[in-house]
């Protein structure tokens, strides 16, 4: 049975492993304050066309997003985010457990856009007994597979701009925005949009790791306390640079994102031509089916899937990921399936 349950059910690509295997009995400084890490975070600001950014390596995104948001707010502080943002859905609410409230917005198609976050702060605004919108959090590529235009993303910095708010990415999946065939938005982009961010290494080929950046300057004070704090001070913080370094010196980052949106594409576009409706507009390695329930079994007989949700009485969402080691001849065989299971 092969599984399309996620994007890090592998381990680490190889060139990593090997990179890796090399460096292990080089003695550097604990902490991130090696050599290994000195060189990932140059090559990151090489690629980001920023110099002035800070860059910290944490080991998953949750702690990225834990603390990256409450390194961002006061106490009495909150963020906007979109109902299906994955502080809003996957992370046993670790925000809240900060002390920070997520103030949740509807979205179709896993975006939020400026009128949403400008009417939400015209709510709170003087109203000392609500929480204080401070920050707006932004997944890219979103919990269902969807991609920000730079235009839209724009529009947001601008309220945000206007409203005095923080910026913050979530790029777990950002690798395989970048390279949608749909997207416009570079990486030296993100630095002049968002406050704070971070690149996803876990969901795309990396054993485990993430890399916050830093843009705006008032965030950066102490930055570092906040990690440790949190429990995210990597002690073996080579193991973490390593990766980064082979991710970014010769766009291995980018490649591997190409290879899993592609498979994704080739599974989107197989369900189409079969008939299939698709649940979100995803040009990205996630891919969401609309399923005739009495059809689910022929698929769970040879492949691992997850249910996102009930669509109607009468079918069912899957969704389908591909990662930067899912396997072609494995997807053409769910091409076959495919159309075979619709006959």
């Amino acid at each position: 049975m092969y599984s399309f349950v996620c994007d890090y059910g592998e381990g680490a690509h190889p060139q990593i492993l090997k990179a890796m295997v090399s460096a292990n009995l080089v003695q550097t400084d604990g902490y991130g304050e090696d050599q290994f890490c000195d060189k990932a975070r140059s090559l990151i600001k090489q690629h980001l066309n920023n110099n002035n950014v800070d860059i910290y390596f944490v080991s998953g995104g949750t702690q990225a997003n834990i603390i990256s948001i409450s390194s961002s707010l006061k106490q009495y502080e909150a963020i906007i985010a979109a109902e299906s943002a994955h502080i809003s859905t996957s992370e046993t609410g670790a925000i809240e457990a900060t002390g920070h409230k997520v103030i949740e917005l509807p979205t179709n198609d896993g975006k939020i856009n400026a009128q949403q976050v400008a009417d939400i702060m015209e709510m709170h605004l003087g109203d000392v007994h609500n929480v204080l919108p401070k920050a707006v959090f932004i997944s890219n590529s979103t919990e269902i597979g969807t991609i920000y235009s730079k235009e839209e993303l724009l529009a947001i910095r601008e309220t945000c701009n206007r409203y005095g708010l923080y910026m913050y990415l979530d790029g777990a999946r950002l690798g395989t925005a970048l390279v949608s065939a749909n997207n416009n938005l570079s990486m030296s982009d993100l630095c002049d949009i968002f406050d704070i961010f971070y690149i996803g290494g876990t969901k795309n080929g990396a054993w485990l790791g993430e890399a916050i950046v830093v843009v705006n300057d008032n965030l950066k004070p102490n930055f570092r306390y906040n990690i440790k704090q949190k429990g995210a001070l990597f002690a073996k913080g080579k193991l973490l640079g390593i990766q980064f370094i082979e991710l970014f010196e010769q766009d291995l980052y980018f490649k591997l994102a190409q290879h899993s949106t592609n498979m994704g594409i080739h599974i989107r576009n197989a369900f189409i031509s079969n008939g299939y409706q698709m649940f979100s507009d995803s040009y990205t390695n996630q891919q969401f089916v609309v399923i005739p329930n009495e059809m689910l079994a022929k698929f769970d007989e040879k492949y691992r899937t997850t249910i996102w949700c009930p669509y109607d009485e009468n079918s069912t969402v899957v969704r389908f990921v591909t990662s930067w080691a899912t396997n072609k001849e494995m997807v053409a065989q769910l091409v076959e399936d495919i159309k075979k299971f619709k006959e």
